[in-house]
């Protein structure tokens, strides 16, 4: 990983909304291989070329959950981080990640129930400028109160 935010917990009672995390990754065909073992997605769109390259992407593509799992990286490491529980994400992928590209995930707070302890954040990832994944999530922040 290429970021350099801090890693940790920001509780319930400091998150603001607009705050912002994210981080930056190349994806490298270890990546995916890896990631195909972990979930047994085996596609080969993910793992052959000469298949990929028959297909709409014309060439491999990364699983759009490795993608995905980058914005999850950043709401359990950084935003709230530690100790957050995830309650929902949607997702929608508009571009494929190819092995190579660097993706930037950011996560950006938009509501907050403190009576909840909920927080609902923008999520998004970016190659090249370009949206290649939108989503929103909803997760349960940890507090000074009761951790």
């Amino acid at each position: 990983m290429l970021d350099n935010a801090p890693r940790g917990t920001i509780c319930i009672e400091d998150i603001e909304i607009g705050m912002i995390r994210s981080l930056r990754k190349v994806i490298t065909d270890r990546d995916i291989e890896m990631f195909a073992e972990v979930s047994t997605d085996r596609n080969p769109v993910h793992l052959d070329e000469d298949y990929a390259q028959d297909t709409i992407f014309g060439g491999r593509i990364a699983h759009g959950m490795l993608t995905a799992g980058l914005v999850s990286a950043v709401i359990g490491e950084q935003l709230p981080g530690h100790g957050t529980v995830y309650l929902g994400q949607s997702l929608k992928f508009l571009a494929p990640v190819r092995p190579g590209d660097m993706v930037l995930a950011e996560v950006e707070v938009t509501e907050i129930d403190h009576s909840k302890r909920r927080v609902t954040m923008n999520t998004r990832c970016i190659v090249n400028d370009k949206k290649v994944l939108v989503g929103d999530a909803t997760v349960l922040a940890p507090s000074r109160k009761f951790d």
